[in-house]
This record gives C-alpha cells, sequence and structure tokens, in this order.
C-alpha cells in the first residue's frame, strides 16, 4: 500500500488491536476505581486509540484532548511544539496521558514538566505502541499495549505527513 511516496506493508490487523486495547483499559480501569480519572489524549495521532480506550473503562473520566508535537514527516524535529495545553483544573485529580507512540520520549518528557506545574494527585502514561530501543526518557511509561521496533507506523491514526489516519490496520514503512 502506498501512503504520499512512500510504501507500506500490514504489520498489525484491527483485531489484534482491539485486543491490545482491550487490555489496557482492563489496567485502566483497575488501577483508577477511586479517583477522579482526566484522560488526556494526545492530538492527533492518539484519537482513535483513545476513543476505543475510554468507551472500554469501566471507571468515570474526563475527557480534555492536548495537542503537544515534534513530528514533521517521518522523523522528530528535536523540538516540542505545544499547541494545546494541559487543562488547569486537573490539581488533585489523577491524570492519564494516552499517547499513539512513544518512541524517544521527548514529547512526553516536555508534557510531563508541564503538568507538574499544575499538582495533578498523579500521572500516568499510556501508550498503544512504545519503542524501547529509541527511548531517551527517565520517566516510566505505566501501559505499554506492545513494544514495536524503530519503524515507522501509519494507520488507525497515526500519520505520515497527515496522511493513512483512516486506516484500520497499523502498517510499517517497507
Amino acid at each position: 500500500m502506498k501512503v504520499k511516496d512512500k510504501d507500506f506493508k500490514m504489520y498489525i490487523p484491527e483485531g489484534e488491536i482491539a485486543q491490545v486495547v482491550e487490555r489496557l483499559a482492563e489496567e485502566v480501569s483497575r488501577d483508577y476505581h477511586d479517583g477522579e480519572l482526566v484522560v488526556c489524549p494526545v492530538l492527533t495521532g492518539a484519537f482513535l486509540f483513545a476513543a476505543d480506550l475510554v468507551r472500554k473503562l469501566t471507571v468515570p473520566c474526563e475527557v480534555r484532548f492536548v495537542k503537544y508535537t515534534s513530528y514533521s514527516g517521518m522523523s522528530s524535529t528535536g523540538k516540542v511544539t505545544g499547541q494545546l495545553p494541559f487543562p488547569q483544573n486537573v490539581e488533585g485529580r489523577d491524570v492519564l496521558i494516552v499517547e499513539d507512540v512513544v518512541d524517544s520520549g521527548l514529547s512526553m518528557g516536555y508534557m510531563l514538566e508541564e503538568l507538574k506545574a499544575l499538582r495533578p494527585r498523579s500521572v500516568r502514561v499510556c501508550t498503544l505502541f512504545f519503542k524501547p530501543g529509541a527511548f531517551k526518557g527517565s520517566y516510566k511509561v505505566d501501559y505499554v499495549g506492545r513494544e514495536i521496533g524503530d519503524e515507522f507506523i501509519v494507520g488507525y491514526g497515526m500519520d505520515y505527513d497527515e496522511e493513512g489516519r483512516e486506516l484500520k490496520d497499523v502498517w510499517k514503512v517497507d
């Protein structure tokens, strides 16, 4: 399959993604049975994952989107840009940041520092995909759907220059 100028091959089918989301929802629900959970999906890549995750949670939550980015094309620029910050009303509340992919960890590290100033009760990170070989962060990724290599992926909300988000499966560059 082609997206823009790159060829991609099937990597993770829709059914397997659904099983991973179900498992993550069970883990999150178990851990947040007694708090005021604020789920903060990171736009734009995590929107499909977050929608599926939230619908499977068995605990009440508030959803507040945030947008931070460091990507251009297929690689990180090394500079994080915050376009939609965390809500101010998270003080004393549990915050779950929902991300599509944590690779270098640069963006997430930046977000965690910004969030700390808002004094939430707790902060945890949930990612559908984690690239341990690329990770340079010093924080814990609390919920990991699946570890993957350093390949570039598209589909299920993730894009290549804003294309390919609508794909039901996850594809990797060939």
